[in-house]
């Protein structure tokens, strides 16, 4: 924010509800000028508009949504500078004469979202973000301040690049979302573990990915089957369908969402309690962007991912249809993700790592792997030690599957071509599947004792902790089974309490017949005045008044999430509630 308010360039980095659209919203509030959002989606921009109009900020958007006649109006209004927030999509800035309106207007500053669509390194690059270049050259003097979920260190320079920010301040928070509980899981029965997650969370929001569109329309049709809210969406849908689909989920008159990646950018139903995968993502950042639409209202969430070893091959087959040439990074992203799914080290850990930062703490409490959920072997240390000198001999020149065929003793004409037959380590692990060393490797990875070049096709090479682990120095991690896991809440049905840990402290106490009673007030006040129940309250404030049961206007300014303004729109409505308990 200080940032937006002294003029000076910026690129913040915050997770999925970090706050992000905060930092630019409200310094433009408080200059009393325009400011202009740039972003890609239609869904967005009308969201974010209506949230802060229902705060008292004039906002508006053009996109093509709207017919002529209601674009007309939104110029006219911020030529008038009756409008503090415009929110454009990244096409209709370039459109012939739309700058030179806007130069009228004498914005205060640009902020790009979803800045990293910008970068050919992220996970969602788009063309047309590379046109923002233009912004620099129209309005020399404006500062331009970008924000994204997912930039790795990599991303983060590219958008200082290519959107030509001037010495500008990158701001990264933690990428780490301690109330997200991970977990993955060998699929075994897509529709048994999708039900067994739905009963954990029964009439509660959840999203549920899946990496196939057939896949989508069959698991949809089998929830609705049994009686639960349970919508589609994904490309091959009518316009129509999708957008009322959205909007029945963001507007709570569904409980579930089963799609393909297609949805949830944007999406700010902030009460998500559970994200499911049905397939590997295919990158890190997919994962990170799509299991963080979970507890958005920082309160707790479960993100369960099921996974297969073919899934590795269908991306594969995606993103090189034909045998063509991948996009750059591809292959290297979809390796990074298989390899999270085979780790056996805190996933919170891995993720915050992959994104460049350090984390502290010993273990997260909230993770498979910290709950004890994933089953180690009995003395591991051998097989340890086997694969780093097998990367040791093999000297840094070959990847990992090469390593693990070296290792199993596969009778690959390239192994006998390159004479690696004979290496010491050949055979080493003669008996176990291939599949099995890949995973005990990628863990190996995880655990920092090896580490992959930064290539399109990298190779394995050991780290300075594998080298002296190798000479006889620390004692090795132990590793697990690819797929043995502990029968545990997370695969159990109605009743189980997912991430209950020992170490994990208890959810504040609240009424959950008050929580609901109030619940229903809010979907009542948000169908009145044709808004997400969400910018009425968030789950968060209601659980406060239900914990709290403040009687008074004072003392409902006590919750979490009541201001002045909605103390004022809403208060009554809510005390009213309130005093009727007993």
């Amino acid at each position: 924010m200080a940032c937006v308010l002294e003029g000076r360039d910026s690129l913040v980095v915050l997770p999925t509800g970090g706050g992000k659209s905060l930092c630019y919203q409200a310094p433009a509030a408080n200059l009393g000028r325009l400011a202009v959002v740039v972003s890609p989606l239609i869904a967005l921009m009308q969201d974010q508009v209506e949230g802060l109009r229902q705060a008292g900020v004039p906002a508006a958007f053009l996109n093509s949504s709207q017919t002529p006649r209601e674009r007309v109006a939104v110029l006219t209004a911020v030529a008038a500078g009756r409008v503090r927030l415009l929110y454009v999509a990244p096409e209709r800035l370039v459109m012939d004469g739309f700058l030179a309106r806007l130069r009228q207007a004498a914005p205060a500053f640009f902020a790009i979202d979803e800045a990293h669509c910008i970068s050919q390194w992220g996970h969602d690059f788009r063309p047309e973000y590379r046109q923002l270049r233009l912004l620099r050259d129209a309005f020399p003097g404006l500062a331009i301040h970008a924000y994204t979920a997912t930039a790795t260190p990599q991303v983060r320079g590219d958008i200082v690049e290519e959107l030509r920010l001037k010495a500008p301040s990158v701001l990264v928070g933690s990428f780490d979302r301690p109330n997200l509980i991970y977990r993955v899981r060998p699929r075994t029965d897509r529709l048994a573990q999708v039900l067994a997650a739905v009963a954990r969370h029964r009439e509660q929001a959840g999203i549920i990915y899946c990496i196939r569109r057939s896949e989508v329309d069959e698991l949809t049709a089998a929830l609705a089957r049994r009686g639960l809210r349970a919508l589609r969406y994904h490309a091959g849908l009518a316009d129509d369908e999708r957008r009322a689909n959205q909007d029945a989920f963001v507007k709570e008159r569904a409980d579930i969402v089963v799609a393909t990646v297609a949805f949830g950018m944007g999406i700010d139903r902030s009460n998500v309690r559970y994200v499911v995968h049905t397939g590997m993502p295919k990158s890190l950042e997919h994962y990170q962007q799509e299991a963080g639409r979970a507890g958005r209202d920082g309160l707790e969430a479960e993100c369960l991912l099921l996974v297969s070893g073919s899934d590795y091959g269908l991306w594969k087959s995606v993103l090189a249809p034909d045998g063509s040439e991948p996009p750059p990074g591809a292959l290297r992203k979809l390796g990074e993700m298989y390899a999270f799914c085979q780790q056996a080290v805190c996933r919170h850990r891995a993720l915050v790592t992959y994104f460049g930062q350090a984390y502290e703490a010993e273990r997260c409490g909230a993770c498979d792997v910290c709950l004890g959920e994933t089953v180690a072997g009995e003395d591991t240390s051998g097989i340890t030690l086997r694969i780093l000198g097998g990367v040791a001999e093999l000297r840094g020149r070959f990847g990992a599957g090469h390593v693990a065929d070296v290792l199993a003793g596969a009778a690959t004409s390239r192994i006998a071509q390159l004479g690696h037959d004979r290496l010491a380590a050949y055979a080493s692990l003669r008996g176990e599947k291939k599949g099995q060393v890949r995973a005990w490797i990628d863990q190996l990875l995880g655990h920092g004792l090896v580490a992959r070049s930064d290539d399109e096709y990298p190779t394995l090479g050991l780290t300075e902790r594998g080298r002296a682990l190798l000479r006889g120095e620390g004692t090795p991690p132990a590793l697990t089974s690819a797929t043995a896991v502990r029968a545990t809440a997370a695969d159990a049905g109605p009743g189980a309490t997912p991430g209950a840990s020992d170490d994990a402290p208890a959810p504040a106490g609240y009424d959950r017949v008050l929580f609901d009673r109030l619940r229903a007030l809010r979907r009542a006040l948000a169908d009145e005045r044709g808004v997400p129940p969400y910018l009425i309250f968030s789950d968060a404030s209601l659980r406060d008044m239900a914990r709290l049961r403040p009687r008074t206007r004072a003392a409902l300014l006590e919750v979490k999430g009541v201001g002045e303004w909605k103390a004022a729109t809403f208060g009554e409505r809510f005390l009213a509630v309130l005093r009727e308990d007993v």
